[in-house]
């Protein structure tokens, strides 16, 4: 089976997870997905297969040298964004892309144009996957996995490739940010690892947003609108107040590269009862130390115009693995050259997000973030061209032929 087929097959999968369900996995789809995939690296002949409850599949390909050399290892997530839907995806080919206007579903008048996405005139002339506009692709992060399923499956075909231990690993709930949480480092056993799910060919990422969540509660009062004078208190009116005292331009729509930014994610109240919900992100971990003084100044603030009216709970969510990367730079040198070994420009940038890896990495296994090629992750425009799925493929494919050359 070919890189091709095996995506055309892994998005069949329904594996959008729900971060309402506090389970793991989050949905049943991905555990069926999961077995389905242990199925096809029992018959490739990996040992070392191991599924457990949680939805975490690993498996080795084993060294075929005899030289002491690191393990390195390759990871992607099963489960597809919540934001839409990934049930009967429909995914279609569309030949040597010719710079135009792809019309994805004309009965709905949905058309994937450069216009709007001048980033596909990038990939004029390639084979570009697609959807049919009715959900995701599923690109993020099947095309990682199928990624690395190919490689490997590229290197038991070619054992004139020298490689040492090669593990992989493939875990669910990535897009409700607890794909780390429950994986077993010890078990996986390597001196480092790579994910497979960054977006356009040659991105290498290892600094990733500080992250933490915000949710601020207004307690309000309500009275009859005829005799409230001196005292309704409307919580409502008190939530607006907030929000218009965080810095308007420290937003996603108005920053970009290492800005970070307050993002009111979702707002829902009554008179009686008012809660907003931010995410705080931010590159530089002293500035997100100040962003979050500075929610726990607003309130204080309010509190001290409407008493006892405001509660603010934050929780960090991940680090910038930097820190962690910085002391093993080796590892990210690696990947540049198997990059250009495989004619691929390295473009190394920031997450403006983040990823299983910096969970990773902060649980001691060092983690950057390699392409996986796919764009316009989370909805219906989302594309990924076949040429960067098979540039990515070469690449792991180069990763294990220059670990190979190292000792331990």
């Amino acid at each position: 089976m070919n890189i091709v087929d095996r995506f055309l097959n892994y998005v069949k999968f329904d594996t959008q997870s729900d971060e309402l369900t506090n389970m793991t996995p989050s949905t049943p789809g991905q555990m069926v997905f999961a077995r389905r995939l242990k199925e096809e690296l029992e018959a490739m002949g990996l040992t070392e297969i191991t599924l457990d409850d949680n939805g975490y599949l690993m498996a080795t390909l084993p060294a075929n040298t005899d030289a002491a050399v690191p393990t390195v290892g390759f990871i992607a997530h099963l489960d597809t964004s919540p934001d839409m839907s990934g049930r009967h995806v429909n995914p279609r080919i569309v030949s040597a892309y010719d710079g135009g206007d792809i019309v994805l579903n004309e009965a709905a008048n949905i058309v994937l144009s450069p216009r709007d996405f001048p980033e596909l005139l990038d990939y004029k002339g390639q084979d570009l996957i697609v959807t049919d506009g009715n959900t995701l692709l599923g690109a993020d992060d099947k095309a990682g996995i199928a990624e690395i399923i190919s490689a490997v499956d590229y290197l038991m075909h070619h054992p004139e490739i020298k490689h040492g231990k090669i593990r992989i690993a493939f875990n669910p709930d990535e897009e409700i940010g607890l794909g780390a949480h429950k994986f077993d480092v010890q078990q996986f056993g390597c001196d480092w690892a790579y994910t497979m799910d960054g977006g356009a060919v040659g991105e290498l990422e290892f600094e990733n947003f500080n992250a933490a969540v915000a949710k601020v509660t207004f307690a309000g009062r309500n009275v009859h609108p005829g005799y409230a004078k001196h005292k309704m208190v409307n919580s409502m009116r008190i939530a607006n107040q907030f929000i218009i005292m965080l810095p308007r331009w420290e937003t996603p729509e108005h920053t970009e590269d290492y800005e970070g930014f307050y993002h009111l994610v979702s707002m829902e109240g009554t008179v009686e009862k008012t809660v907003l919900t931010y995410i705080v992100r931010d590159h530089d971990r002293d500035r997100f130390e100040r962003r979050k003084k500075e929610l726990e100044h607003l309130a204080r603030k309010i509190n001290h115009e409407f008493p006892d009216c405001c509660t603010l709970e934050i929780k960090d969510q991940y680090y910038n693995m930097r820190e962690k990367i910085e002391p093993v730079m080796h590892v990210i040198d690696i990947a540049e050259e198997a990059m250009r070994r495989s004619g691929v420009v390295p473009k190394v940038q920031p997450i403006r997000g983040g990823t299983d890896g910096a969970q990773l990495s902060f649980k001691g296994l060092p983690c950057p973030n390699i392409f996986a090629g796919g764009l316009n992750f989370h909805g219906r425009y989302e594309f990924v061209p076949i040429p960067s799925m098979e540039k990515a493929c070469a690449v792991v494919v180069e990763i294990a032929r220059l670990v190979a050359g190292m000792t331990r």
